[in-house]
């Protein structure tokens, strides 16, 4: 049995749902009931003989090469064309490398499928949801991570309280899977509930919303009420609970070539049995440190141009003159920042100053930037005295120090409390960074996931931005 070459997957002989299969331009624009202009149809009949006289082969290793979202389109210049895409190798290559896949066509045809199967009708359908994504609520925000396992899609979902140590790799769980069954369709399944079996899922793909629905076999206590667009609640219907999260989609934030260290995912404690995820991300003049896991918003902004002088590490042994220094440059900080806001209320009469985050494109100048911070000489580095930290085990050296503000954001049962603490961000080298809450007299180690994921790149800096800002704003 003959299917379409196209990606709608119907059997050719029960008829093609895409109108244009296997027609001509001029047959297309006839279908339309418009004429074709005669270049476009004498250059596009042309190119069909044309390419029409090379070997099979060679039109193989050709077509191999082309996005699979192509593919469709050479499919119905011509029955040639037509034929020779269903030859697997096509979809085989396609598939390993726009989705990695390495799954041998023996181990497929055990299953009665094809890569053009799997690629039509599995990958390139959810191919959107590919990624980390992001729930968040007013209890906890958890990661997920979408990804191709096999010939199958699985979510990966991501709880602090599975790491037992920052060192180690971010540990998943499978939270929901994707397969082709034996009507070859694609099924979603959940696999995180009680009983021992998979059980049907249903999803609601957006354009950067993700919402999923089944039955709460795993949540006892879930409410019966649907919290919103970002939340996780319960679903009355039909007499049946069903367990809804919605999940936002997750970007890394990009590098440049001036950043001081590579930008990314970081683990640290916040204490002993809560082990919280973080994004690094530069700025321009400032770098920033999101929460993107826990109960709260938290936001840790670096100052790249307030620079602490190191002085040998003899500024770390003098808690007193650690802080005078800090609180120094704190004021000047906030007596600018006043200035500003005083400024652009002047001139737009509305607006305030939004921080200087989201502002100034230009990146620091060559004294600060990441080649600088690789040359730089490293010095000791000891906790000051009377400063508390969870893990101990933090490196011994540092390369330089910054003024540094941590902003937390705490939501509970419709309130937003806000704290803002100044200290010091201390690099240590490219996978370590660590905060010396002051006024708390606290230390806190950042050390770099070492976990590598796919489809996490923004498609602008804008969107990344728009992405950021969303999460810094907090649950509902």
């Amino acid at each position: 049995m003959e299917e379409c070459a196209c990606l709608c997957g119907v059997d050719s002989s029960r008829g093609c749902r895409c109108h244009q299969k296997r027609q001509s331009p001029a047959e297309t624009s006839a279908a339309d009931g418009k004429q074709a202009p005669a270049g476009e149809q004498v250059e596009a009949d042309a190119a069909a003989r044309c390419c029409a006289d090379f070997p099979v082969e060679m039109l193989v290793e050709i077509f191999a090469w082309l996005p699979g979202t192509d593919l469709p389109s050479l499919a119905q210049a011509c029955t040639k064309f037509h034929h020779i895409l269903h030859i697997d190798s096509i979809w085989r290559r396609r598939c390993r490398e726009e989705f990695g896949v390495h799954e041998n066509l023996q181990n497929l045809e055990m299953m009665g499928m094809s890569h053009r199967e799997v690629y039509a009708k599995l990958f390139h359908p959810y191919r959107h949801i590919l990624g980390l994504w992001q729930l968040d609520t007013e209890g906890s925000r958890t990661l997920l991570n979408v990804a191709v396992d096999g010939s199958c899609i699985t979510g990966w979902a991501y709880r602090p309280s599975l790491n037992t140590h920052a060192r180690g790799p971010v540990h998943f769980k499978p939270w929901f899977r994707i397969r082709l069954t034996e009507r070859k369709s694609a099924a979603v399944e959940c696999m995180a509930g009680r009983i021992s079996r998979p059980h049907n899922h249903h999803m609601q793909i957006q354009k950067d919303r993700l919402t999923i629905q089944c039955k709460t076999d795993h949540r006892t206590d879930s409410p019966r009420w649907l919290r919103g667009e970002r939340g996780r609640g319960g679903v009355q219907e039909d007499g049946q609970q069903y367990d809804c999260r919605t999940y936002r989609r997750l970007y890394l934030p990009p590098r440049h070539p001036d950043d001081l260290i590579r930008p990314g995912l970081f683990q640290y404690y916040q204490d002993p049995f809560d082990l919280k995820i973080a994004m690094l991300s530069f700025h321009g003049k400032c770098a920033q440190v999101t929460d993107i896991t826990g109960d709260s918003s938290g936001r840790l902004e670096i100052h790249l141009m307030r620079r602490i002088q190191l002085r040998d590490g003899e500024i770390f042994r003098n808690f007193n003159e650690l802080s005078c220094v800090v609180q120094e440059i704190d004021e000047q900080v906030t007596r600018e920042q006043q200035q500003q806001q005083q400024q652009q209320q002047q001139e737009d009469g509305t607006e305030e100053s939004q921080g200087h985050g989201w502002q100034s494109p230009a990146q620091p100048s060559a004294g600060e930037s990441g080649a600088a911070a690789s040359e730089e000489q490293p010095v000791p580095f000891v906790l000051p005295v009377g400063v508390r930290s969870i893990d101990r085990n933090y490196p011994r050296t540092c390369r330089m120090c910054f003024y540094g503000v941590d902003t937390v954001t705490v939501s509970f049962r419709g309130f937003s409390y806000t704290w803002r603490h100044a200290g010091v961000f201390i690099l240590f080298d490219e996978d370590h960074f660590g905060f010396i809450w002051l006024e708390a007299k606290y230390f806190f180690l950042f050390r770099r996931v070492q976990d590598t994921f796919q489809n996490v790149e923004a498609p602008s800096p804008q969107a990344f931005l728009e992405m950021l800002k969303d999460i810094q704003s907090g649950p509902p």
